[in-house]
């Protein structure tokens, strides 16, 4: 039995199972830059909120 040319076969929407599978690699790849943004920017926000919760910190405590 021989396997079938995925160039022949038609899946959902009837794009061809080629079709289909450069299309997940293509969304795969864009998820995980848009992953690897989205760590990067709460990176620097985290960094925002440390430099403010120590910056009031510092105040209160010259005040006691």
């Amino acid at each position: 039995m021989t396997k079938p040319d995925p160039d022949k076969l038609k899946g959902p929407g009837g794009l061809t199972l080629r079709q289909i599978h450069e299309q997940v690699k293509l969304s795969t790849a864009r998820d995980q830059s848009e992953r690897f943004q989205k760590k990067s920017a709460q990176t620097i926000n985290l960094n925002r909120w440390q430099r403010f919760v120590h910056y009031v910190w510092d105040r209160n405590k010259g005040k006691s």
